[in-house]
């Protein structure tokens, strides 16, 4: 054997019996060898890849920590989407689901389902080929993910090779990524040490890991893996989920012991009450417990609707109640400028997470509730929603006050009104509220904006972080050397950022005014208010009365876009802008001549033909505007497959309703 064999072929009996080790150890929690011997091996293979760093492989132990941090993520497609699931709150409905499956299956008698807690934790997709992991996406809109394979690597109940054998040569495994109770606890307990941010709950701190630039941060992250079910394959491997679960276990992942194959709804139900029973006393939060068909030809057979499989249901488990006091209501400022009434709360735990906010939804709800500061409350969380009040729970002991949303924004001082007919109030400050800073400017460079690439999340909370941008107008005021001082920035990326921002200068109105974030505002009513006036000067100077003469719109959006434009900061922010040499020619009034012009649609239910957009888009070419709620005012509801309650709204109130055959040939008249 010659020399340079003779460390390759070491290095990869390292490899494999390291691997194994980790197997034994974190699957099957059985380990045959002491830590000291498993550090051992350890250190003879990083020995070895450090002499001869060409021995290194994507399966090495030693790559689980130590890559470079990445500047940014970048996408994977999944090949079958990943769906969301249906829930279930009661037996009741537990009951309807099972008469559902059985009667698609032609079943009279009890099926054969799979019972397992819903972990509460951030799904992922695995993607091996030919045993070795080569790719790792987050769900993301369930189409299209973020790569975070480099951080996944580095959880260890993560087979970066599968063990065994007759794995398919393709095989995508998915799961969901969890921190368990105490290691959760421990890591908040760091967080607080050194003087970094806390998570709000186990889920959130799942998500954040696997989001970090830096992997070595994800490595010391107390990370858990538990698949739920496969993606693609490149042969069937499995008849039953029961025996694709003992599989995976075989080949190299760690399963739930609470897994249990259940006989009919009965022994469903029977499972939910004892995982309830154990739920405090479970290594893992969860949310709720899930049933499958167990049989995988079964499931093909019952299909999907237009977002979720017909053959599983995830059956809640009930929110988690305590009792605390409200110290102080604050109005907190959201990105969008809606202003929420937020109740700070003497610190009470909550299914095992510490709790000193919750939401108060807004003003009516406040009234509803009767909530005061001084009051005692009931403060309920269920899975990963934001706490919120659901009540007092005695009368209102002295110096209680009442809470009244504030008229001008506490954070810029701007006007604060009510969306007509709506329980939201709004900071009318979008362009200059520092609280609405992040959104407003993500918002302005976006693709159906300003178009500005190259300015994401991460650059601009530098930019907002250092005091660089402080509104939109300020991006057209960044200088070379200072992008260039940024962190993951340099001179040829610092150019091509500028070159990026020259570049949208030359736009169209309808682009810039979709792009200064107005309160209901979008691309299609942006295009009605440059095609009706034609200049940013009179749509500033409109009145109200005269924007409500543009069909599509209301009063409501009339006096938000009034207010908008009269509000001085924005109004300055918009001069500055166009300062800053941002210009666009002349519109061209569009004359609609289709039958449906004027006409207002909903969409409701899944469509097969085409997506919703690619409906609503069509629609709005032919004249008609697509709102998302039923009206006396609504023309048709169109109602797709698995429609909601919209469906029945419009029954109720008498409105047109079209299948999507009807529709297709509405439009194709």
């Amino acid at each position: 054997m010659s020399g340079a064999a003779k460390p390759r072929q070491r290095a990869a009996e390292l490899r494999r019996e390291i691997n194994h080790h980790n197997y034994r150890y974190y699957v099957l929690d059985d380990p045959v060898i002491s830590d000291a011997q498993y550090d051992k091996l350890l250190r003879e293979l990083q020995e070895l890849e450090t002499k001869h760093p060409d021995l290194i492989t994507p399966d090495s132990p030693t790559q689980r920590v130590g890559a470079a941090p990445s500047d940014e993520f970048g996408e994977v497609r999944h090949s079958i989407p990943m769906t969301s699931m249906d829930n279930a709150f009661s037996d009741e409905e537990v009951g309807d689901w099972d008469q559902r499956v059985r009667k698609s299956l032609e079943v009279d008698g009890e099926v054969a389902y799979t019972a397992e807690p819903k972990f509460d934790g951030t799904s992922i997709s695995l993607r091996y080929e030919n045993g070795l992991l080569v790719q790792v996406g987050t769900r993301g809109d369930g189409e299209t993910g973020e790569d975070v394979t480099v951080n996944v690597r580095t959880i260890r109940t993560v087979p970066l090779h599968l063990e065994g054998k007759d794995w398919p040569d393709v095989l995508e495994v998915r799961g969901e990524v969890v921190i368990p109770k105490k290691a959760f606890e421990r890591l908040n307990a760091e967080q607080l040490k050194q003087g970094d941010k806390i998570f709000a709950n186990p889920r959130n701190a799942a998500a954040g890991s696997l989001r970090q630039l830096d992997p070595r941060i994800t490595a010391a992250r107390p990370l858990s893996f538990f698949p739920w079910g496969l993606g693609q394959t490149s042969k069937t491997v499995a008849r039953r989920y029961s025996e694709l679960l003992r599989l995976l276990n075989d080949w190299g992942f760690r399963t739930t012991e609470f897994f249990r194959v259940a006989k009919g709804v009965d022994e469903c139900l029977n499972y939910y009450r004892e995982i309830l029973a154990k739920r405090d006393k479970l290594p893992f939060e969860i949310d709720g417990v899930v049933y499958k068909v167990d049989d995988l030809r079964a499931r093909d057979q019952l299909g999907y609707t237009a977002r979720a499989p017909r053959w599983a249901i995830a059956h809640k488990l009930p929110a988690q109640e305590e009792t605390t006091v409200v110290e102080d209501i604050m109005a907190s400022v959201g990105r969008t400028g809606v202003i929420t009434p937020v109740a700070v709360l003497r610190p009470v735990q909550v299914g095992g997470v510490t709790v000193t906010h919750a939401t108060l939804h807004n003003q009516d709800e406040v009234e509803r509730k009767d909530v005061r500061v001084g009051d005692s409350v009931i403060v309920r969380r269920a899975g990963d929603v934001i706490p919120e009040v659901v009540g007092v729970i005695k009368d209102k002991p002295r110096g209680a006050r009442k809470w009244h949303m504030p008229k001008k924004c506490p954070v810029c001082d701007s006007e604060v009104i009510r969306e007509a007919e709506e329980a939201a109030h709004r900071c009318m400050g979008g362009l200059v509220c520092s609280a609405q800073r992040m959104g407003a400017i993500l918002h302005f460079a976006s693709r159906h904006a300003m178009d500005i690439e190259g300015l994401g999340d991460k650059l601009v909370q530098q930019l907002v972080d250092k005091g660089m941008v402080k509104t939109v107008a300020d991006i057209y005021r960044l200088k070379k050397d200072e992008l260039a001082d940024l962190e993951r920035m340099a001179e040829k990326s610092a150019q091509n950022l500028l070159d990026q921002i020259e570049k949208s200068k030359t736009t169209t109105l309808a682009r810039f005014l979709h792009a200064l974030g107005i309160p209901q505002v979008g691309e299609a009513t942006a295009q009605l208010l440059a095609d009706q006036f034609g200049s940013i000067d009179e749509i500033m100077d409109a009145k109200p009365e005269t924007l409500e003469t543009i069909h599509g719109i209301g009063p409501a959006m009339a006096e938000d876009i009034s207010h908008f434009f009269h509000e001085k900061h924005n109004r300055g922010v918009i001069r500055d802008l166009l300062k800053a040499g941002i210009h666009w020619p002349k519109p061209t009034r569009v004359k609609k001549s289709s039958a449906l012009t004027g006409k207002t649609f909903v969409i409701t239910g899944g469509l097969s033909t085409m997506t919703r957009d690619e409906a609503k888009r069509r629609l709005q070419e032919l004249g008609a505007k697509v709102v998302g709620s039923v009206s006396k005012k609504t023309d048709y509801v169109i109602v797709g497959e698995e429609p909601g309650s919209k469906a029945d709204k419009a029954r109720e109130l008498g409105v047109t309703m079209l299948g999507e055959m009807e529709f297709l040939k509405l439009i194709a008249k």
